[in-house]
């Protein structure tokens, strides 16, 4: 694949040049502002910024916030930021996030093939693949302590009052592309869903050496 100056992928950064922050309303620039406040804070302490994003299911919205969240930190060139997700119980990632992301630029591969299959994910050719599979937010492959817990749906927001070795909890969700599943819409909600997860994380991100 061709990458770019950023070393990201050319197709991803023309995505990402195409976005428009000016676009976010002021209201959900205040949603966004303790999650950028945090980041900042990381920066400024020389520590790592570790981010779980929350969802249910962790099958769709939790994975694309994960994997924009890990793709702007390069993008920016934001050292030691370490992105995860998982939900309140495990299902599997929902195959049409794997395909937006692909149309997207991402370079995707399936290493496993069972009920709850692992992908690689991958922004640019020397950056660590993201590996995508749905978990608990609790699961051993997330931080146990020191990380932010992003809420990215309504009811994980509303079941998991307190997310155990959170230092920052955010609600920051995200409606569903779920409901057009299975309909001739599926495909443009799903880029409309992933699309503004890229913006908003886009305007966190460029705030943190500003």
């Amino acid at each position: 694949m061709t990458t770019t100056q950023s070393g990201l992928f050319a197709e991803i950064e023309k995505l990402i040049k195409q976005l428009n922050p000016q676009t976010i309303p002021d209201e959900r620039r205040t949603v966004l502002q303790p999650l950028t406040d945090f980041i900042k804070s990381k920066v400024s302490e020389g520590k790592e910024i570790r981010i779980n994003f929350i969802c249910t299911h962790n099958s769709r919205r939790s994975h694309l916030s994960q994997i924009w969240a890990q793709t702007m930190a390069g993008y920016f060139n934001i050292k030691d930021v370490f992105c995860y997700s998982g939900g309140t119980e495990a299902t599997a990632l929902f195959p049409m996030v794997a395909e937006t992301l692909q149309n997207s630029g991402f370079q995707i591969q399936k290493i496993s093939k069972n009920e709850n299959p692992v992908y690689s994910i991958k922004f640019s050719d020397n950056s660590h693949p993201i590996i995508g599979f749905s978990k608990k937010l609790d699961d051993d492959f997330n931080p146990k302590s020191g990380f932010a817990a992003v809420m990215t749906c309504d009811s994980a927001n509303e079941a998991c009052p307190f997310v155990p070795g959170a230092e920052k909890r955010i609600p920051i969700t995200f409606e569903d592309p779920k409901a057009f599943d299975n309909t001739p819409q599926q495909a443009e909600k799903y880029q409309e869903r992933s699309l503004q997860i890229a913006t908003e994380l886009f305007y966190v991100f460029s705030q943190i050496n500003s």
